[in-house]
C-alpha cells in the first residue's frame, strides 16, 4: 500500500471512528506509520486531507459526451451531486470552507489542483459544444463553473435544500442556457459578428 493510500484510508478510518471534529494529524500519522511532516508535505491542513479523503481528489471521472451541451452538463452535475451529497461532504465540506476563508495557502492549492480539475471538465463540455454548432465560443470557464456547481453548493451546503435528480437536471438546463447565453454575449455583436476577446 503506497504511502498516500495509507494516509487517506486511515483519515477515513479515523473520521468514521472519532469524527471529523476529533480528527488529528497526529492520529493519522501515528496510525499510517507516517510522519506528520510526511502529511504535511502532501496536505496544507486537517481539512484539506479529509476533504481528499472523502469528498474529492485532484481528477475527476472523464467527462461524458453525450452529444449536447445540456446532457454533458447533466452528467457532469450528477457527477458532482453523488460527490456533495455523501453524508461525508455534508460535514468536510463546510469545514473545508471556513479554512479557506482564513488560510492563504490552501486557497492556492485548493484552485490549482481541485478546482482546476474541475474547471477542465467545463472546459472539454464548452470546446465540445463549440464544435457542435451550440455555443457561439469560449465562455469564462469559472463563471460556468458557478452556474452549475456553486447552484448545487448553494442548495446543499446553504439553503439545504432536498436536492433530488429532478433539481439537478433542471439546475443542469439553467447552466446550459446561461453558458449558452454568456456565449452569446460575448461572441456576437448586433449584427451577428464575433467580438474580440
Amino acid at each position: 500500500m503506497s504511502v498516500d493510500h495509507k494516509i487517506l484510508q486511515t483519515t477515513r478510518d479515523l473520521i468514521e471512528e472519532v469524527g471529523y471534529l476529533d480528527l488529528t494529524v497526529d492520529q493519522v500519522a501515528a496510525r499510517a506509520g507516517v510522519g506528520k511532516a510526511t502529511i504535511y508535505r502532501r496536505y496544507a491542513s486537517k481539512a484539506e486531507m479529509a476533504f481528499v479523503a472523502n469528498v474529492h481528489g485532484q481528477q475527476l471521472p472523464p467527462v461524458a459526451d453525450t452529444g449536447s451541451l445540456h446532457g454533458d452538463l447533466l452528467a457532469l452535475a450528477r457527477t458532482f451531486y453523488v460527490l456533495m451529497a455523501a453524508p461525508e461532504a455534508r460535514y468536510l465540506v463546510p469545514a473545508l470552507i471556513s479554512e479557506l476563508a482564513v488560510n492563504a495557502e490552501l486557497v492556492t492549492r485548493f484552485q490549482d489542483t481541485y478546482l482546476a480539475a474541475e474547471h477542465a471538465a467545463f472546459a472539454r463540455i464548452i470546446e465540445r459544444a463549440v464544435a457542435r454548432g451550440e455555443l457561439a465560443g469560449p465562455v469564462n470557464l469559472a463563471i460556468a463553473h458557478l452556474l452549475l456547481a456553486g447552484s448545487l453548493a448553494a442548495a446543499l451546503y446553504i439553503t439545504n435544500l432536498p436536492v433530488d435528480d429532478a433539481m439537478v437536471t433542471d439546475l443542469a438546463a439553467a447552466a446550459a442556457a446561461g453558458i449558452t447565453a454568456l456565449a452569446d454575449q460575448h461572441h456576437s455583436d448586433p449584427d451577428g459578428a464575433a467580438e474580440p476577446r
